[in-house]
């Protein structure tokens, strides 16, 4: 695969964008990649003249070529204390209708966009290979995604050639469940699933291959011995209703709506088969990343900020309030509510606490990446051994998504890179062959 151009920091260091750089050598970050930069372009107008000098001579001769004619110290101070400009101010991003996208949804209305300098239209989308489709014609800006989406659109796995797009944040963690229609109350050992009809909202989807590793574990194969079709979350309710399906492993709130209406019960929130696990994203066209940059990084702020505002229990009330209404979820408040909170009815005649139901984390882990990528091995949709950790540095941004962390206040993983606990198997994302090797059903 060929890696994106490197930004040319003034630390020497090869970065995704201006935003990637923490420790270059003159202290200023990325509002020193910045100035140097803006100064380039001043200095060498012409692309090719620019990329030909860089060439040449790298970037920290040139950057100190400059410096001796040239006050850039005082254009990194500059830099540091205003942050520069967007280059386009004036986006759209799409979103699908479901709590996942809180960040993205309530970044418009509470203000966050705004104080970036940002004009954005958030817009509601019908289903994910929509929003697929849309971001790669180049209708949104910026789009709401499905973790794995990126991965595979980059890998050109699902699409007829490689579009690069990136993870710049991951949008929430956990937030999903199993839900059941009531007449199977009664059946809630997986082994007695044989035959059943299931909804995930999309074949690169953390649900679908946490639904299929569920089953596995189980000793279902999930092409064989069930059903499993994808569904946009917003028509799964009415499905489950319908008697078109006999559950959903599904994003909230619509396992809240099935309980709310009546139709459905939660069998098992995702937290309990994998404690953390990412659900969404933040994506963003690789080209903004290396075009943009100023705007990349505005708009990667505004969502970092907005997702540490919704992180906090104390604001999961006025955050239900505002992303329930009629041109976001369109969802009764008592039900994005529950899901925010962690309070909420399960169908069976409980009421559950579970603060942690749903939450916002904005770091985009190599390891979960990594993991995604042997699903999408194992299931057949990647048909050919990659380099799943380079594939997972270019794609998941963690040194930007850092950077903007460090500045919002959020602390930042010392690595992107650790293990985790998935249905009861460990995956160490440094060695994930044995990992691969030992899962019971598999396609390749």
């Amino acid at each position: 695969m060929t890696r994106p151009t490197p930004f040319a920091c003034g630390c020497a260091m090869p970065h995704q964008s201006g935003f990637a750089c923490d420790a270059p050598t003159d202290g200023t970050g990325a509002f020193g990649a910045a100035a140097d930069e803006a100064v380039l372009r001043a200095v060498f107008p012409a692309a090719p003249t620019r990329r030909a000098m860089l060439a040449t001579f790298g970037s920290a001769t040139l950057m100190a070529a400059i410096a001796s004619v040239f006050p850039l110290g005082h254009a990194r101070e500059a830099f540091a204390q205003t942050p520069a400009a967007p280059e386009k101010r004036d986006l759209k991003i799409g979103f699908i209708a479901i709590t996942c996208a809180t960040p993205i949804i309530m970044a418009k209305p509470m203000g966050f966009y705004e104080r970036q300098g940002l004009n954005v239209d958030v817009i509601r989308t019908a289903g994910w290979a929509v929003i697929r489709d849309r971001a790669i014609a180049g209708e949104y800006d910026a789009a709401h995604m499905l973790a794995p989406m990126p991965l595979a659109m980059s890998l050109g796995v699902g699409v007829a050639n490689p579009i690069p797009w990136s993870v710049a944040a991951i949008e929430n963690i956990n937030g999903q469940a199993i839900t059941l229609a009531m007449k199977h109350r009664d059946k809630r050992n997986p082994r007695d699933w044989r035959g059943f009809r299931f909804a995930v909202p999309f074949d690169f989807s953390m649900h679908n291959y946490l639904l299929r590793d569920y089953l596995a574990e189980a000793g279902l194969d999930p092409d064989r011995d069930v059903q499993i079709r994808s569904v946009p979350p917003p028509e799964m309710v009415a499905n489950l209703r319908a008697d078109n399906i006999d559950g959903f492993l599904g994003p909230d709130p619509f396992n809240q709506r099935a309980v709310f209406d009546g139709v459905g019960f939660i069998h098992v929130l995702t937290k309990e088969m994998w404690d953390g696990h990412p659900c969404c994203a933040f994506a963003v066209p690789r080209s903004m990343v290396q075009t943009q940059p100023n705007t990349f990084a505005a708009l990667l702020r505004a969502i970092v900020e907005a997702t540490a505002h919704a992180n906090k229990p104390e604001n999961r009330r006025e955050v239900a309030r505002v992303v329930s209404a009629e041109n976001y979820l369109n969802q009764p408040e008592t039900v994005v509510q529950q899901v925010l909170t962690g309070t909420y009815a399960d169908g069976l005649g409980q009421v559950q606490r579970v603060p942690n139901r749903v939450g916002f984390d904005p770091f985009p882990w190599h390891s979960m990446a990594i993991w995604m990528l042997t699903q999408m091995r194992r299931w057949g949709q990647l048909t050919r051994d990659v380099d799943y950790k380079g594939v997972a540095e270019q794609v998941y941004l963690a040194l930007d998504a850092g950077r903007a962390m460090r500045e919002a206040g959020i602390e930042v993983p010392a690595s992107p890179m650790r293990s985790y606990v998935i249905n009861g198997r460990t995956f160490d994302p440094n060695d994930p062959g044995p990992y691969l090797a030992a899962q019971p059903i598999r396609r390749n």
